[in-house]
């Protein structure tokens, strides 16, 4: 068993299929939690990536020693989508939502994500970032009026899921299809290893 500090449904079901069962250690104040995503001025897309990740992790450390859990391997992350060096975090309503489409649409962008292992111990924090590219058809008025209806855009970076309709958008990936959806599968599972994590169905 590993914590997972995440209310991201995509990384329990990316983990499950490592046969990774986790347990949420999650904030009971949704906003404070949120508040850990805002921006700071002129920072980069992967040095806001890796330190959001990062605060994560030390909040979630401090809501585990404060609970008396049983001491087990914490895992955090954080994705995000980027246009140049133009973070594109989650929609704040659907007019936010369009914007970001129409700067994604007929062009490339990058998604990072950040991972985060903390060892059982506590001793060590083990880190790792994956950046891949993805290249958006050009979408029409219609088309993103019709995909903000559906509601997926909101609560997503850059405002679209992959593993959803928005999968219809996309031309080509370049890196992780499931370090896009929100976890990087291969170095998740390099960084468990290193903490010690021991995979039930993998070698």
């Amino acid at each position: 068993m590993i914590y997972l500090a995440s209310r991201s449904p995509r990384r329990l079901e990316l983990l499950a299929q490592l046969g990774i069962e986790c347990r949420l250690l999650l904030d009971d104040d949704e906003s404070r939690a949120e508040s850990l995503e805002a921006a700071l001025s002129g920072e980069t897309p992967a040095s806001y990536v890796q330190r959001v990740a990062m605060a994560k992790t030390q909040a979630a450390l401090h809501r585990l020693a404060a609970s008396g859990l049983p001491a087990a391997v914490l895992l955090c992350a954080d994705t995000t989508v980027a246009v140049g060096n133009t973070i594109l975090g989650k929609p704040q309503d659907a007019a936010d939502a369009a914007r970001m489409l129409r700067l994604l649409s007929g062009r490339s962008h990058k998604v990072l994500s950040a991972v985060v292992v903390a060892t059982a111990s506590r001793s060590r924090l083990l880190t790792g970032m994956q950046v891949s590219r993805v290249r958006f058809s050009r979408l029409k008025t219609p088309q993103i009026e019709a995909y903000i209806a559906t509601g997926e855009p909101f609560g997503k970076a850059g405002a679209y899921a992959i593993q959803g309709r928005a999968a219809g958008f996309i031309r080509t990936i370049d890196g992780s299809h499931s370090g896009i959806m929100g976890l990087p599968l291969f170095e998740t599972a390099q960084l468990l290893r290193k903490a010690g994590y021991s995979f039930p169905t993998l070698p």
